[in-house]
C-alpha cells in the first residue's frame, strides 16, 4: 500500500504506508516537516492535510471532534482532514494527500 504526498514546494513522493498506521505517522515516520503536536489525539491540527478530490468521497466524514479542531487550522479548504485520523486500510491505498499551511514544526534559531 502506499500513498501520494504532495509537499508545501508541490512535489509528489510516493510513501509505502502499513495497514492501521495513521496518515500522519506515515508521513512523519518517512521524514516529512509535519507538527502532529498531540501525536494523534485529535487535539490540535498540526496535521492538517487537503485530501486530493478523487478520494474526499471515498473517506468517512470527519467526526465532531475533528471537525472542532479544524476549526482552529488555517487555510482550511472542503477537502481539509487532519491525517490523524486517517488510518490507512487496503482501500485506501494511493491516497493522495497535500500538506496544508501552518503544519511546519517550528524551526530554532541557530
Amino acid at each position: 500500500m502506499h500513498i501520494t504526498l504532495i509537499d508545501r514546494d508541490g512535489r509528489r513522493h510516493r510513501l509505502e504506508a502499513v495497514e492501521g498506521f495513521r496518515v500522519m505517522e506515515i508521513i512523519r515516520d518517512w521524514g516529512f516537516d509535519i507538527r502532529a503536536e498531540c501525536g494523534g489525539a485529535c487535539a490540535c491540527a498540526t496535521c492538517h492535510v487537503y485530501v486530493g478530490e478523487d478520494w474526499v468521497d471515498r473517506l468517512a466524514p470527519p467526526r465532531d471532534d475533528e471537525e472542532d479542531m479544524l476549526d482552529s487550522a488555517f487555510s482550511v479548504e472542503t477537502n481539509s482532514r487532519l491525517s490523524c485520523q486517517l488510518l490507512m486500510t487496503p482501500e485506501l491505498d494511493g491516497l493522495e494527500v497535500k500538506l496544508a499551511p501552518g503544519t511546519e514544526r517550528e524551526r530554532k534559531a541557530a
